[in-house]
C-alpha cells in the first residue's frame, strides 16, 4: 500500500510546489512492493512527490511514464528479484542490443535523488551467463536471456538523478535513451562479483539517440566500460542498417573509474554490405561530447575510439562508417593502464577521418613501459597532447 497525504512544500532549487505525497509503506516478508510503487506513479505523476524510505523487493516492471515536475525521494533501497524466469519475458524490451529494464522512467523534469540504492541482484545473472553464453549482437542481451538494466531514463527531457548508489546489474547500469537534459551527480556504481563467474557488460552509463547529458562527480567499479555514448561510460551508435543514430552534447565530469575495461569509450558499428544487417550499416553522428577530469586505475582501454566496433577489419576497409564523429575533446583524463593492451593507454582509430579530436592534460601510466599512443585517421593530430603511432 502506499499512503498519499496532501502537503504544500516549497522547493526553492526548483521553484515547485508539491500538490501530493504518495509515501510507499514495504509489504516486507519478500512481497512483491512493485505494484503499490507504480500505483504511486500513477496518482503522484504531476507535482508532487514520491517517498521510497524502506526496503522494496520488487518483481514487476517498474513503469513511470508521463510524469511532470515529480520528486522521487529514493532513501531506501529498490531490490529486483534474482527470478530470471519471470524477468526475461517481463522486463521492458527497449530494441537497442535487445536491452530490457527493470524500472522505465519517463517524462518531464524529475528529480530522483535521496542517498538510496538501486540493487540488481545481479550475481544470479553473471553465473548464468557465465555458464551460457547467452547473448545477443555484438555481446548485448539475448531474446531468451534478458538482463535487465536497474534504471532507464527513456523518452525523457529535464531530469536529474543524483546521490544513488548502484549495485549488481545484470546489464548496463544507466541507459538513457531517447531523451534530452539528463544530469547524473554523485552517482556510485559497483558491479563487483563474488564467484568466479565476472560480470558481464556491467557499463556505468549507455546513451542513445539522447543528446545534453551530463555525467559529473560519479564513481564506477566495474568489469567493463565507465561511459559509452551510445553506448559504460559509453557511446555506441549505428548498429543497424537504413537508421539514423544521434548522439549529441554529452558531458562526462570529475569521474573516477576502477578495475574495468574500458574507460571514456565512443564506439560505431562500421559500415555493412547488408541493406538489412544489425551489426552496423547505420547512419548519423556523434558530435560535441567532452571527457573531463577523468581518472582511471587499473583499466584495460582509458581512452578509447572505435569506429569500427564488432565489424571485421576486412568489412571495415571496403565498407567505412558513415558515420561522423567530430568535437570530441578530451580534458585531464589520468590515471593508470591495467596493462591488458601491453604499454597501449590510448586508442583512437577511426574508419573514416574523424574531426575535431583534442586531448589535454593527458598523464596515463602503463605497469609495462612507456606507454602507447595509438591513432588512425584523425584529423587534428597536433590537437592532442601526445605523440601517436599507427595500428599495428
Amino acid at each position: 500500500m502506499f499512503k498519499v497525504v496532501l502537503v504544500l512544500v516549497s522547493l526553492a532549487a526548483r521553484a515547485l510546489a508539491w500538490d501530493t505525497v504518495c509515501a510507499v509503506k514495504p509489504l516486507g516478508g519478500g512481497q512483491d512492493d512493485g505494484p503499490n510503487i507504480n500505483a504511486a506513479f500513477e496518482e503522484c505523476s504531476s507535482n508532487a512527490a514520491i517517498i521510497l524510505d524502506g526496503y522494496y523487493s520488487v518483481n514487476t516492471l517498474l513503469l513511470a511514464k508521463g510524469l511532470s515536475h515529480v520528486d522521487i525521494v529514493l532513501s531506501g533501497t529498490v531490490q529486483y528479484t534474482p527470478n530470471i524466469a519471470y524477468w526475461s519475458p517481463n522486463s521492458l524490451y527497449l530494441t537497442y542490443q535487445n536491452a530490457t529494464t527493470f524500472w522505465f522512467l519517463s517524462g518531464q523534469y524529475i528529480h530522483l535523488y535521496g542517498g538510496g540504492t538501486i540493487d540488481g541482484n545481479g550475481q544470479v545473472w553473471w553465473d548464468t551467463f557465465n555458464t551460457t553464453g547467452n547473448s545477443g549482437t555484438a555481446g548485448g542481451s539475448s531474446t531468451t536471456f534478458a538482463r535487465p538494466i536497474p534504471l532507464t531514463v527513456g523518452n525523457a527531457s529535464n531530469v536529474v538523478v543524483e546521490d544513488i548508489t548502484e549495485i549488481g546489474s545484470p546489464f548496463w547500469n544507466n541507459f538513457v535513451y531517447q531523451s534530452t537534459n539528463v544530469t547524473y551527480s554523485r552517482i556510485n556504481i559497483s558491479s563487483v562479483s563474488y564467484s568466479s563467474a565476472p560480470t558481464a557488460n556491467s557499463d556505468g552509463w549507455d546513451i542513445y539517440r539522447s543528446s545534453y547529458v551530463t555525467i559529473q562527480d560519479s564513481t564506477v567499479n566495474n568489469d567493463d566500460d565507465c561511459v559509452l555514448a551510445v553506448t559504460t561510460l559509453t557511446l555506441s551508435v549505428r548498429q543497424y542498417a537504413g537508421e539514423t543514430d544521434i548522439v549529441a552534447n554529452v558531458f562526462v565530469n570529475n569521474v573516477t573509474m576502477r578495475n574495468a575495461e574500458n574507460g571514456a569509450r565512443i564506439k560505431v558499428f562500421g559500415g555493412s554490405p547488408y541493406a538489412n544487417s544489425t551489426a552496423g550499416g547505420g547512419t548519423g553522428y556523434v558530435k560535441n561530447i567532452t571527457f573531463q577530469n577523468f581518472y582511471v586505475y587499473n583499466v584495460d582501454n582509458p581512452m578509447y575510439l572505435n569506429q569500427c566496433y564488432s565489424t571485421p577489419a576486412a568489412t571495415c576497409e571496403e565498407y567505412p562508417s558513415t558515420l561522423s564523429i567530430s568535437d570530441i575533446h578530451y580534458i585531464n583524463v589520468t590515471g593508470t593502464s591495467s596493462g591488458e593492451e601491453g604499454s597501449v593507454v590510448v586508442d583512437l582509430e577511426c574508419s573514416a577521418e574523424c574531426e575535431d579530436i583534442t586531448a589535454t592534460g593527458t598523464h596515463l601510466t602503463a605497469p609495462n613501459g612507456n606507454a602507447t599512443y595509438v591513432c588512425d585517421k584523425i584529423a587534428t593530430l597536433d590537437e592532442l597532447d601526445f605523440n601517436c603511432t599507427a595500428p599495428s
